[in-house]
């Protein structure tokens, strides 16, 4: 069986996102589809996610330049007018420096954090690739983009996708039943498994704070 799992290459993700690497042979960066936009605003999950901060879940971002109309993800642009970037790592330095592992993942971090590009997708994918290997992930990655284009859109987009790569097996997390065909998957003789992933509390019990950036578990737990 070839298992693989697709999503949308987001900022700095949580433990489900790299558990989903981990259980597939191939990886697909969902990066030629709509950015999601919230409201006016460029916020997603491709550009923010949450932090520990004084025991509150709270956004960082990195900012996004806005354009008119609709974008695709592998097209969007870093804001670098702010120093996002120094914002990020005082926050990491002032509201995780007693962490067990402070020392070697703020170093793990920064290195992606100086990462040269002004593409967000390349950003995105450079960290996600460089921390799955950080925790022994063997996964193969594979760009939407460097794909054949395909026509189809939302379930019958992931069919042909996982058919292009040769899998006969898609991961899909929990959120994806209730927009999901998972007949269309059945028809195309491609097996359907649900991660049904639930995180195991790290760290000091009362701090754990569920759905948070990976940067938060590798500031807490070993890789081993």
């Amino acid at each position: 069986m070839k298992l693989c799992a697709i999503h949308q290459p987001n900022f700095f993700p949580w433990l489900g996102y790299f558990d989903k690497i981990r259980r597939s042979d191939i990886f697909i960066f969902l990066d030629q589809v709509n950015y999601p936009k919230s409201g006016n605003s460029m916020g997603s999950w491709c550009n923010r996610v949450k932090l520990n901060i004084a025991g509150e879940a709270t956004w960082i971002s990195c900012p996004v330049v806005r354009e008119r109309g609709i974008q695709l993800i592998d097209a969007v642009k870093i804001d670098d007018k702010r120093p996002w970037r120094d914002d990020i790592r005082k926050i990491l330095k002032l509201h995780y420096k007693e962490a067990k592992n402070f020392q070697s993942a703020i170093a793990l971090i920064d290195s992606l954090l100086d990462f040269d590009s002004v593409n967000l997708a390349n950003f995105n994918i450079n960290a996600i690739e460089t921390i799955a290997r950080y925790l022994g992930s063997k996964t193969q990655f594979v760009r939407q983009s460097s794909l054949p284009k395909l026509k189809e859109t939302s379930t019958e987009r992931l069919v042909a996708l996982a058919q292009s790569i040769g899998a006969d097996a898609y991961l899909c997390g929990g959120g994806s039943s209730g927009y999901q065909d998972d007949a269309a998957f059945a028809a195309a003789n491609i097996q359907l498994i649900y991660q049904k992933f639930e995180p195991i509390p790290y760290g000091k019990p009362d701090h754990f704070l569920p759905g948070l950036s990976i940067i938060d578990w590798i500031m807490h737990e070993s890789v081993e």
